[in-house]
């Protein structure tokens, strides 16, 4: 599996050495938390039995962070404003 990896990163122009292990960490980064895919299914998918596993697989993005407060903001709306 590995050497099909690095073919395939080959051909893509990549110099970075890819394992498998380097592509589990792209797909629950990359593929599916950026997605919007929430962390237990990422964890489902990955096939651990405990989400502190999938946690070490999975980082957020500071992208990620961004969209998620952006949309927090314009759900929560003048709900919690200060009053004058």
């Amino acid at each position: 599996m590995n050497r099909t990896l690095q073919r395939i990163a080959r051909d893509c122009g990549l110099k970075k050495h890819i394992t498998m292990h380097i592509a589990r960490h792209i797909f629950a980064t990359t593929v599916t938390l950026s997605q919007d895919v929430p962390l237990e299914t990422v964890s489902q998918m990955l096939g651990h039995t405990n989400i502190l596993t999938t946690q070490i697989y999975a980082k957020i993005t500071n992208e990620k962070i961004s969209r998620d407060m952006s949309v927090l903001t314009e759900r929560l709306g003048d709900k919690y404003r200060l009053a004058e």
